[in-house]
């Protein structure tokens, strides 16, 4: 109180001091006018300190670490490549407001202020727009993130919202990315949900998978034939063998390729191998040649004579031509998983079958062919998702006739 007076004092004298002159008879007159006058201007300055300050309380009131558009989708880039780089979990969930009416500045700060107080310190809080507010869960799966809704639901109360939820990797976060909206529901992540979104690539990708398929066929047409009548005389069975696989999105399509093992055989031993491959532990093959882990088998007992020429010079892959002129698969993308392999990916795996239609070679049979570890292909499947262009698939398809004629990495 007293720096109110004084300041009041020194503005008065100071007032006064640049008065201008008057006559004596005037003079206590004009004083008091400056003084009244004085003390109107140091009323107002009062009020409008105090107002500055209760919008300040107000601020600091609701959280500050509510990032903007731009830079919670930094963020959210970031932490993408962070779970597919360290295998983490990551999710997030978006909450609108629904009842749009005069209230909705204070429902959003109210809202702002539940996610706060739930959140962890490393969990990430973006202002999307001014109905729209998304927290970022590093480190959290699917039931973590279940967790955290009911936890807000519960201290939320009776504000008007709806939630959208997913794990990683799910079309949400590519939607965000992208500026486009998704509608709200509850969602968590299934491979199936994917099958929806857009297809990944460009615009004539499909055209060059039918006039290569066509070209291929023509110009291998009789070392497929001749490839068929050696499988049918020399082994019991069917020529092509047909199995399940996973395509875009994890829709199952039948996937064909010259036989090249004995018929009925267990695929006990490849299941094995799988499991050990995705999880990383070195197959006893590999580790005893001083070999990084391969993704194939390289003595498998199931596989015949002709079996293992067809297999070293890829003419077993063939037949998966006529897949990519069916529409199932293309002939460069991520190459397409046993359910039962799919079964042991971690979910930032599963971004390889996601937007994309698998392809009969691929980054990974040129670059990695084999003796890459299963991390490193499935790095190598997601930068081409993110790179595919038409000069790039064309320059694999050259690259694979290379290294197919020479041999390299087969098995």
């Amino acid at each position: 109180m007293s720096t109110h007076n004084g300041s009041s004092a020194s503005s008065v004298i100071d007032l006064a001091r640049r008065a201008p002159p008057s006559s004596r008879l005037h003079h206590r007159l004009h004083d008091e006018q400056i003084a009244c006058a004085a003390g109107k201007r140091i009323e107002a300055e009062r009020n409008a300190v105090n107002r500055t300050f209760a919008r300040r309380s107000a601020v600091r009131s609701t959280p500050v670490d509510a990032l903007p558009l731009n830079d919670f989708l930094k963020d959210l880039h970031r932490e993408q490549r962070r779970a597919e780089r360290c295998q983490a979990a990551l999710s997030l969930v978006l909450y609108q407001l629904t009842n749009k009416t005069s209230q909705d500045t204070r429902h959003a700060d109210r809202l702002l202020e539940a996610l706060h107080s739930a959140k962890r310190e490393t969990d990430i809080l973006g202002h999307l727009a001014g109905d729209m507010i998304a927290v970022l869960c590093p480190d959290t799966d699917e039931q973590g993130i279940k967790g955290f809704t009911r936890k807000i639901d519960a201290r939320a109360g009776d504000l008007p919202f709806t939630v959208v939820a997913a794990t990683y990797p799910d079309d949400l976060f590519e939607s965000l990315t992208k500026g486009t909206r998704t509608q709200p529901a509850f969602q968590p992540f299934l491979v199936a949900d994917a099958t929806g979104q857009s297809e990944a690539g460009y615009p004539l990708k499909r055209c060059l998978d039918i006039t290569g398929a066509i070209a291929a066929m023509c110009l291998m047409g009789p070392l497929m034939l001749v490839v068929a009548l050696v499988i049918a005389l020399t082994s019991r069975g069917p020529i092509i063998f047909k199995q399940m696989r996973l395509g875009k999105g994890g829709v199952p399509f039948t996937f064909y390729k010259f036989r090249s093992m004995v018929t009925n055989s267990d695929d006990g031993i490849h299941r094995e191998f799988v499991e050990k491959l995705i999880k990383g532990v070195q197959n006893d093959d590999a580790a005893g040649q001083g070999k990084t882990a391969l993704y194939k088998l390289h003595a498998d007992p199931r596989v015949t004579r002709i079996g293992r020429l067809i297999r070293k010079t890829s003419i077993d892959e063939l037949p998966q031509l006529f897949n990519v002129l069916k529409g199932d698969m293309s002939l460069v993308g991520p190459r397409p998983p046993l359910a039962y392999e799919a079964a042991q990916y971690e979910s930032w795996h599963l971004r390889r079958i996601l937007a994309i239609k698998p392809g009969i070679t691929g980054l990974w049979q040129v670059e990695g062919r084999s003796k890459v570890t299963f991390n490193e292909m499935v790095r190598m499947d997601l930068r081409y998702l993110r790179e595919s262009s038409l000069m790039l698939d064309i320059k694999l398809l050259l690259k694979t006739v290379l290294v197919v004629v020479r041999c390299q990495g087969a098995i």
